[in-house]
């Protein structure tokens, strides 16, 4: 009898061991390890703050209220639980990249991220937001879409859509509503 409880406990060890996470890569998060999508949007006259959470998959987003005419600093942070995770995906800057897309609203996007890939392009955690008009039609919002892998990015706009990524996949994607 205590060989057998012996022989059961090793083959659960085993089983154990080969299905640990040791051996794969430091990847960073996949969708169901994000937990919120913080944006701290940042008036550049007043100074004045106001951070907007998005938390996966949540019945209600939050509304980014942005005034038409003024210019802002928005700069991002993930969460996975109570842990900041915005550091493991800077660990991992060239398999990531941030497409945001504005719903109807005009507002000009430019990336000012201080730490780039190595195909020199700009990830968007950090984006200057000039407001032509923040509510451009009823119910405008913003897509923020998290890339992972992708073969090509660009940062350019397209629209009003700033980024695109050939390939890869979904790591995250948030929607804030917008409004003045």
């Amino acid at each position: 009898m205590q060989s057998i409880k012996y022989l059961i406990f090793m083959i659960i060890a085993t089983i154990s061991i080969s299905c640990s996470r040791t051996d794969e890569n430091d990847d960073v998060l996949s969708q169901e390890d994000i937990s919120n999508i913080i944006f701290h949007v940042k008036d550049d006259v007043t100074g004045v703050s106001a951070d907007y959470n998005y938390t996966v998959n949540s019945a209600t987003n939050p509304i980014i209220k942005l005034v038409d005419g003024k210019i802002y600093t928005v700069t991002i942070d993930f969460k996975n639980g109570n842990e900041n995770a915005t550091q493991e995906i800077i660990n991992a800057i060239d398999e990531h990249f941030f497409i945001f897309n504005f719903h109807g609203s005009q507002i000009n996007l430019t990336r000012e991220d201080d730490i780039l890939r190595s195909d020199g392009k700009k990830v968007g955690f950090k984006t200057k937001w000039e407001v032509i008009k923040a509510e451009n039609s009823s119910s405008p919002n913003l897509e923020f879409t998290v890339i992972h892998d992708a073969s090509a990015v660009t940062e350019e706009a397209n629209g009003s859509t700033y980024g695109t990524a050939e390939g890869g996949e979904t790591d995250a994607m948030a929607i804030f509503g917008i409004s003045n």
